[in-house]
């Protein structure tokens, strides 16, 4: 039997691949979805040991807030926390009726954070009279958003993905606090701008034009802010994206592309309107208790819960927190914030013009690290917020290693911290220094990560989604069978 090629049409070599990738893609859902839930599955039972009978006044568990102390996993949660002090447990609708003392304390109803976050808080609480059924309530309400965020990771990036559903962080965090929704709209503003540019089978150009696609990422950035704020920061990147025209396939060099002006204003115009839209009716029903929630966050002072590098390290410089440490930390900060920001910003400029597209992913990461190293408060589920763009950039192995086993200390360590402190039992070698290396080894890849994060590429197929399939000339030669 002769081995030579034969000619057989295109279309059935394209159709038998287009099957095969939809058999992986479905493979790696499976995969990915059923990680996920296993590792939330896990969350949750590492947590709820927190909560359950007897309760004692106001729903508070008699278990809270240590649990099981051999446990692996301390059970301490944010969810379970936040039932009392802010009148969760009351039912109370957030922001319309409180306010803040003189003293920093919230009341009538009002929450330390964006408002639909406090939404979120208030429709857990619905129904609940514990503290151990609003955990469960706000779980079934948390769910669906890391579900989502598997699935668009999936999409973007295939097998990475499991850096998000099969890591230590979806353990811990996932019902720490009110994390999911908001990198949820992080990873869609990422995931709609990737579909936009996919090209159209029967049209052969773009889904969604660069505006349009950026305006309704810039939404869902905006609904971000509305909720943990960080994503809001991603809209000046994006807008420089747009103004640069996206990722240049006009064959035009980037030193002489025209720049767009009214794109960028458009993007600018859809977040602000976005968040003025959600803002304004707290506003306007309870201005008091809505400016609330942003006075309690300029007050609030940079001590051990908030974990960050201020604390560990220039409060040893100051003689303790004193008035000299608070005015430096609340000068500091937000200088050094500002000024990451630009660096993120100006390293994004120069792989432009060098390489003719605005890495606007790499510079939001960029900007993300620079945020979460110099803020006054640093809390350790914050992980997940810049878990995402491990999967969707090339960071180093060593680096995301490194970060991950340095999380699992911290958290392995910080709440029993918390433990010893309120209890006065003495010290454990273990666990301050569990502590200390996972904030400083935190703090110096956020450092490395401010430059590296802007020239990481993409992922596949990420990084290849928005090219145009090259046209076939040639029928597909395949050896004819024996």
């Amino acid at each position: 039997m002769s081995d030579a090629p034969v000619a057989r049409p295109a279309g059935s070599s394209r159709l038998t691949s287009s099957l095969a990738g939809r058999g992986r893609m479905a493979l790696i859902l499976l995969v990915s979805l059923l990680s996920s839930c296993l590792a939330m599955l896990w969350s949750y039972q590492a947590k709820i040991v927190c909560g359950g009978p007897p309760f004692l006044a106001e729903g508070r568990s008699a278990h809270w807030p240590v649990g099981d102390p051999n446990a692996a996993i301390p059970c301490y949660s944010d969810l379970m926390y936040l039932w009392i002090g802010r009148d969760i447990n009351n039912h109370v609708f957030p922001y319309i009726s409180g306010g803040i003392t003189p003293d920093g304390k919230l009341f009538g109803g009002v929450v330390e954070y964006p408002v639909l976050s406090g939404m979120f808080m208030w429709l857990g609480a619905i129904g609940a009279h514990t503290d151990t059924e609003f955990f469960q309530h706000s779980v079934w309400l948390l769910v669906p958003f890391g579900l989502a965020i598997t699935v668009m990771l999936a999409f973007m990036t295939r097998w990475w993905v499991l850096l998000w559903a099969a890591t230590p962080p979806l353990v811990l965090y996932a019902f720490h606090n009110w994390e999911l929704p908001v990198v949820a709209t992080a990873v869609g503003a990422v995931a709609v701008m990737a579909w936009g540019s996919t090209i159209g089978p029967r049209t052969g150009e773009r889904r969604l034009s660069l505006r349009t696609a950026a305006i309704l990422a810039a939404i869902l950035f905006a609904i971000g802010f509305c909720l943990k704020l960080y994503p809001g920061f991603f809209v000046l990147p994006l807008a420089i994206y747009v103004l640069t025209r996206g990722a240049g396939t006009d064959d035009v060099p980037a030193a002489r592309r025209t720049l767009d002006w009214v794109g960028a204003a458009w993007v600018a115009a859809a977040a602000t309107l976005t968040v003025i839209a959600i803002q304004l009716p707290f506003m306007v029903l309870g201005f008091d208790g809505w400016k609330a929630a942003l006075s309690f966050q300029g007050k609030r002072k940079s001590d051990v819960d908030t974990n960050s590098i201020w604390y560990w390290g220039l409060r040893h410089f100051t003689g303790g927190q004193n008035d000299t440490y608070n005015t430096l930390v609340g000068l500091l900060s937000p200088l050094l914030i500002v000024a990451a920001f630009a660096t993120s910003v100006y390293l994004g400029w120069r792989v432009y013009r060098r390489a003719g597209a605005y890495p606007w992913i790499g510079v939001s990461a960029s900007m993300l690290a620079g945020f979460m190293l110099f803020h006054k408060v640093h809390s350790p589920q914050y992980t997940l917020w810049i878990l995402p763009f491990f999967v969707l950039l090339q960071v180093r192995w060593p680096v995301i290693a490194a970060y991950l086993a340095a999380d699992l200390a911290l958290d392995l360590t910080i709440f029993r911290l918390f433990g010893i402190y309120t209890s006065g039992s003495p010290m454990q070698w273990w666990v301050i220094t569990g502590v200390n290396v996972g904030v400083w080894v935190h703090a110096v890849l956020l450092a490395y990560l401010i430059v590296a994060f802007v020239r990481a590429p993409l992922r596949e197929p990420l990084a290849s989604f928005g090219r145009r399939p090259r046209p076939a000339t040639e029928p597909d030669l395949v050896p004819a069978p024996a």
